[in-house]
């Protein structure tokens, strides 16, 4: 009997220990976005000198690969929040919902500018979206076909270019950046040439559609662009170097790096606070924060660093993120995201 009252001793236990939403863990855990990186970064040090607890472990895993972590499920293994560059997908929200991630928040924590950068040494451009796809798309019009892109320097493009071989350094496919610079950049600059136009008056819109999205998103591999990987700073670092060479990534990288980088004009329109804040800056993006509603009463701190995060002092028009490069939000929207933080609203799920 005794043996038997130790094997069920032992089994009451094991049910204990994994019970409930999460374990408790000390430390808080996100991943997430490389662009969001730099705020949530911020945030967990001030929570970590106001609080005295310690500050939560962050790491930057790209939106996509942020979103894979973030939904494995529920427990102390697995992250308390996720950064991300674009909204959550449907098919991130399903793997979510089968894997028991069935309470979340989406935080909304302002804008961000999808910078073109370049090095203050090399002669600022100005380019359009049509002319950004022509340069770096896989495939490209011509004539009345699509085909493998010929174009190596910018003057093959548009005579009015430099004369200069197209060099672009830009994030991997499991970025949010990459699938902001697709939607934002990609996919706008082809369906403004020619080519799509007719295609979009011969095709039904889902024939239309399937073609947009299966030739202008992939990123010609033979040369031009080169995947940087998720370090944005390497980016910097490597457009700094060359002052030919151009760089795609989020505007705090470029407002922190203003002494060395030049931001690319779209349309005639510089990156900055004001122009994406107001729209006119032709690739802005909004960011955003996902948080895991079960471990909030389980890992400590959980609460407190989602005031702390919401706060005006961090997010908002003076706040220490906005010192940092993010485009804050307008007042009754900041309002609105405070409140969801608050009262933990569980988003719905996404329509694509």
């Amino acid at each position: 009997m005794n043996r038997i009252s130790v094997i069920a001793s032992a089994l009451a236990a094991a049910a204990l220990c994994t019970a409930g939403p999460a374990l408790a863990r000390d430390q808080i855990k996100i991943v997430g976005s490389s662009t969001v990186f730099p705020y949530t970064q911020a945030v967990a040090e001030e929570f970590g000198k106001k609080t005295g607890m310690k500050s939560p472990v962050v790491e930057s895993t790209g939106t996509g690969g942020g979103m894979k972590i973030f939904c494995q499920g529920v427990g102390e293994a697995n992250p308390d929040l996720t950064g991300a560059s674009r909204a959550m997908k449907k098919s991130e929200f399903e793997l979510c919902t089968k894997n028991g991630v069935t309470d979340i928040t989406e935080i909304q924590i302002g804008f961000d500018g999808l910078s073109v950068a370049q090095s203050k040494k090399g002669k600022p451009l100005d380019l359009t979206k049509p002319q950004l796809f022509l340069a770096l798309a896989s495939e490209v019009p011509d004539g009345d076909k699509l085909v493998p892109n010929p174009y190596k320097k910018w003057s093959e493009v548009d005579k009015a270019l430099p004369d200069v071989v197209i060099t672009v350094y830009g994030p991997p496919p499991t970025s949010g950046t990459r699938d902001a610079f697709v939607e934002l950049a990609m996919h706008e600059g082809c369906k403004a040439l020619d080519y799509f136009k007719k295609k979009k008056g011969e095709l039904e819109k889902a024939d239309y559609d399937k073609l947009i999205t299966e030739k202008c998103t992939p990123m010609r591999q033979d040369g031009p662009f080169i995947e940087a990987g998720e370090n944005d700073n390497l980016i910097v670092q490597r457009i700094e170097a060359d002052p030919n060479a151009l760089g795609i990534f989020g505007y705090s990288f470029l407002y922190e790096n203003a002494d060395k980088l030049q931001g690319v004009k779209i349309a005639g329109v510089e990156p900055g606070f004001d122009t994406i804040a107001d729209g006119s800056y032709g690739l802005s993006r909004p960011l955003f924060l996902y948080i895991k509603n079960a471990h909030r009463k389980v890992i400590p701190g959980m609460n407190e660093l989602l005031a702390e995060f919401t706060s005006n002092e961090a997010m908002g028009e003076d706040g220490y993120l906005h010192e940092r490069g993010l485009v804050v939000l307008s007042p009754d929207l900041l309002k609105e995201m405070q409140d969801r933080a608050k009262n933990g609203e569980k988003m719905g799920a996404p329509t694509s």
